[in-house]
């Protein structure tokens, strides 16, 4: 009897479950014929390219086909602006979602031997967050957010791979002796530095291996490997920054390429070239992603970490790398911060779409969150522009107001962004000056005196920051180059 009542509920329940299959088949259909592997995320960043140094944002003499094609194909932001107006705090900023008035690292703070301040260990970062999601995550190039051994190596903040610098003073050099792979040194045959300083950084004596094409190469034997599955790829370069101990001839590139016969200094040969050698290998990316047949499933964006420089013999003037806007690299002007942005995503992406939408670097930290599926951290000041790239303009949630702070100046630079009323403070004892960017992007007409309720209402948004125990806030440590 036992046995029959055994045998009884055995049949039920198989008859229950295969009741429940036949009842959900339509539903697993569904599922199974729509859901699709969670997109790669491919973040390419610059290394103080200007707003006017591509094609597709006005440029004439620097050739720029491949990134161009890149706009064609997918969405131009033509307000996207930088975390900061140099290097290691922009970076901070990418990765934690935060603003400069609440990141960690707010200027080029350098340690010893080498790198730069190092991210606390229990940093939330987008690569910890995407790695969460189940991404296979890489940084090849330049970080800038902790030396060797330090809490803000890459490893230690989601990065599963690491190829490339972590000093950008390091980086400077693009003909170093050594390179990082994860946490160990990889020796570069053929590459010489006389008298290096602590932190790799120097002028080469002899020139054997291009550190640019070496990390475009690690970039897509990254994605080939990862094809198969969810990747990040934060693919910083250091292209065209200047290497600043070289002086007047710090644009290192192998060749001039295509400029060699212009009558330029040497400088914007060099320069030009740059920005040329890296499109080209934008291209290259893009290839494989389509012969791999995972362009649809890749959203792709270019972007840089600041305004464009006056290092190495670079003259922004030459090619009018800012464009319309006034100043450049450790500047808060438009110049400084604004910077180009293009996204690329095939069938989610509308081809040949322009947006104004205002956006900044800590706005990638959510949008990152919203495409992998996860919960975004609820302390940021970063805003998902998802939305945005789809097309759905509607849904898309604005922000009250951008801000900046730049310690490496005889005092604490500000700068906010309200409703394209642009603040603009040098020193925290005077008034702050005003533009209205609607009409006036050159910032060139100071109406302070003319608007005072508005000078008033958003010079109080210049108190919604938190104090630094790295950085003084008036007097400002003035430290290393990035």
């Amino acid at each position: 009897m036992k046995q029959n009542i055994k045998t009884r509920r055995s049949f039920l329940k198989q008859v229950t479950l295969g009741m429940s299959a036949f009842t959900m088949m339509p539903f697993l259909n569904t599922c199974s014929n729509s859901v699709k592997p969670k997109p790669n995320i491919i973040y390419i960043l610059a290394d103080d390219l200007g707003y006017g140094d591509l094609g597709c944002y006005g440029q004439k003499k620097i050739h720029t086909p491949n990134i161009d094609k890149l706009a064609n194909q997918g969405m131009r932001f033509t307000q996207h602006y930088a975390g900061s107006t140099v290097c290691a705090p922009s970076r901070c900023s990418l990765m934690t979602g935060l603003h400069t008035g609440h990141t960690y690292v707010r200027g080029n703070k350098a340690t010893k031997p080498m790198g730069q301040l190092p991210l606390p260990e229990n940093t939330s970062t987008v690569a910890k967050l995407l790695k969460s999601a189940g991404y296979s995550t890489a940084l090849i190039g330049k970080w800038g957010l902790g030396g060797p051994e330090s809490s803000g190596t890459p490893k230690k903040q989601g990065f599963d791979y690491f190829y490339g610098y972590l000093c950008q003073s390091h980086a400077h050099n693009y003909y170093p002796e050594f390179l990082f792979r994860n946490d160990e040194r990889v020796l570069l045959e053929g590459n010489k530095i006389d008298n290096p300083r602590p932190n790799g950084s120097g002028v080469a004596s002899k020139r054997g291996q291009y550190s640019h094409d070496l990390i475009a190469d690690e970039a897509l034997q990254f994605v080939n490997k990862n094809a198969d599955n969810p990747f990040f790829l934060y693919l910083a370069l250091t292209i065209p920054h200047a290497n600043n101990e070289a002086r007047g001839k710090g644009m290192e590139v192998p060749d001039y390429g295509e400029y060699k016969n212009k009558d330029w200094p040497d400088p914007q040969k060099g320069y030009a070239a740059m920005i040329s050698r890296m499109d080209k290998d934008v291209g290259r990316m893009m290839k494989q992603l389509k012969d791999l047949g995972i362009l649809d499933n890749t959203l792709v964006i270019f972007t840089s970490d600041n305004g464009p420089h006056r290092e190495g013999g670079a003259d922004p003037e030459f090619f009018d790398s800012n464009g319309q806007l006034r100043g450049i690299k450790r500047d808060l002007y438009e110049g400084g911060i604004r910077v180009p942005m293009i996204a690329h995503w095939s069938g989610k992406i509308k081809p040949g779409s322009v947006t104004n939408h205002i956006s900044a670097f800590w706005d990638f930290l959510p949008t990152a969150c919203d495409i992998s599926g996860v919960n975004t951290p609820p302390y940021i000041d970063g805003i998902s522009f998802l939305s945005t790239m789809l097309g759905n303009t509607a849904e898309q949630t604005k922000h009250e107001y951008l801000y900046w702070e730049f310690h490496e100046a005889k005092y604490t630079k500000q700068a906010v962004l309200y409703n394209n009323w642009k603040l603009v403070k040098h020193d925290s004892s005077k008034p702050a000056e005003l533009y209205n960017l609607d009409n006036d992007i050159e910032e060139k007409h100071d109406i302070s005196l003319k608007y005072p309720e508005i000078l008033e209402k958003v010079e109080k948004m210049f108190n919604n920051r938190t104090d630094s125990e790295h950085f003084e806030f008036r007097k400002s440590n003035v430290i290393s180059s990035g």
